[in-house]
């Protein structure tokens, strides 16, 4: 091509282009007054964009932690996480480790080795710090620092304990010889129910005379599932037989003061189903079967903060593939489940915020495979955990993701797409306006 063609040739596409730019700034063109009035109406409706993002909740996703140091193919049974910091847990290993974390189950420090399975731990609600690991035939070990050091409690040698019960002047143990009291979680003392198994354990009442109500794990010949009632902490007992299905008590949890009375309302889950109390254990709602939740083996419960109405339950499916995780907010009349990746609950540790991190705990049977979840509970549809990324190798953070394709399309289908295209387009053509607007003021 010669040089005056392609003179000619840059020519007309300079007259194209100014063409274009000359329709696109009389489309947009503004003056100044009507430029900052379209900046003003721009600004008003960013902020009314950010509010209406802000109003909706985003949606809450599974995130996969790291595998426990030296865990293998052991279940975790026992995980808690401070009520003060809800990044701090603890969590107990088969071969009776205990491990520590401070940056929410990222990454984690061994702070004490024993020999046997832990099967409990559970911090107090009332003394900062204080925290306490049950074991499977070696007694349990007491921390005072959020469970950085340990050291060996007396009293409960050689007892398998299962579950902690915290009330302001004492604290009892579940264990396979009956309930044992202590003031300070240091030295213990048998106090009833000697020689009877203990799987579960809830403080009705946490002020003197403290009330407890323990659940046992050994088949009653009465209809029912054998429970136990003391309104004098622990010195005497009387043994109910409610009429719910099942016939061991695996998990009793008290939850907190409804605005009007004084009776804390009572989860009771056995290996056939879970059920509610509000009159202190004496008639039970059920909450399982036909279009509630499944009637399995419930193992996990834990309240909301101070909410009497909101909770969450778990289930290892009893060996069966009916396990889950689900979470109510209207006392238990209806119930959503979060979708866990693995269906399979071995552990559930829910911090103490309005809007809970859940650390879980799953085992897939099938391949002898254990995995930790977290869990952000928005209230938003429950999302599936990141992909390509392994529960065993992740070091991703609670909250947090790695970006790449999943990200961007899982923004894209999200509900607050609407605001940011509407966002982008706005500020295109404020920004077309302002170009055009400074390009005729210079002619």
């Amino acid at each position: 091509m010669s040089d005056r063609a392609r003179r000619a040739l840059s020519g007309r596409e300079t007259l194209v282009c100014k063409a274009a730019w000359v329709i696109i700034g009389r489309l947009v063109s503004l003056s100044s007054q009507r430029l900052a009035a379209t900046l003003v109406a721009f600004v008003g409706g960013l902020i009314v964009s950010t509010g209406a993002v802000a109003g909706t909740l985003p949606d809450s996703t599974w995130m996969p932690l790291p595998q426990l140091p030296q865990q293998g193919q052991s279940p975790v049974f026992a995980l808690a996480v401070d009520p003060a910091d809800n990044h701090a847990l603890v969590a107990g290993t088969a071969k009776g480790a205990l491990l520590r974390s401070a940056d929410g189950a990222v990454t984690w420090t061994p702070v004490h080795q024993g020999h046997l399975p832990i099967t409990t731990i559970a911090f107090s609600p009332f003394t900062a710090g204080l925290v306490l690991a049950g074991s499977r035939g070696s007694g349990a070990v007491i921390s005072k620092d959020g469970g950085s050091k340990w050291a060996d409690v007396t009293g409960l040698e050689g007892r398998d304990v299962r579950v902690f019960g915290f009330a302001l002047p004492l604290i009892a143990a579940g264990t396979d010889n009956g309930v044992y009291i202590s003031s300070d979680g240091t030295d213990w003392k048998q106090s009833g129910l000697q020689k009877t198994s203990i799987d579960a354990l809830a403080v009705a009442a946490i002020h003197a005379p403290v009330h407890l109500i323990a659940g046992s794990d050994t088949t009653a010949a009465a209809a029912g599932p054998p429970l136990y009632d003391s309104t004098d902490a622990g010195t005497a007992w009387n043994s109910e037989s409610p009429p719910i299905s099942g016939t061991v008590v695996s998990r009793l949890v008290a939850g907190p003061l409804p605005p009007t009375g004084n009776v804390r309302p009572l989860i009771a889950g056995t290996n056939a189903g879970l059920f509610m109390s509000r009159d202190n254990g004496i008639n039970f709602t059920p909450l399982s079967g036909g279009d509630l939740l499944p009637s399995t083996d419930y193992t996990q419960a834990f309240f909301v903060k101070d909410h009497y109405n909101r909770f969450y339950v778990a289930s290892d499916g009893g060996g069966s593939r009916s396990g889950g995780l689900w979470s109510t907010g209207d006392g238990g009349q209806h119930f959503s489940s979060l979708i866990p990746p693995i269906q399979s609950i071995t552990a559930l540790a829910v911090s103490n915020d309005e809007t809970p991190v859940l650390y879980v705990a799953t085992f897939r049977a099938s391949d002898h495979s254990p995995a930790m979840w977290a869990y952000h509970d928005t209230g938003g549809p429950p999302q599936g955990p990141t992909i390509g990324i392994s529960p065993t190798a992740s070091s991703a953070r609670p909250g947090k993701t790695n970006g790449g394709l999943f990200d961007f399309l899982r923004v894209l289908s999200s509900s607050e797409t609407p605001y940011i295209v509407l966002g982008a387009v706005a500020l295109l053509v404020l920004l077309l306006a302002a170009i055009s607007h400074f390009r005729g003021s210079r002619r």
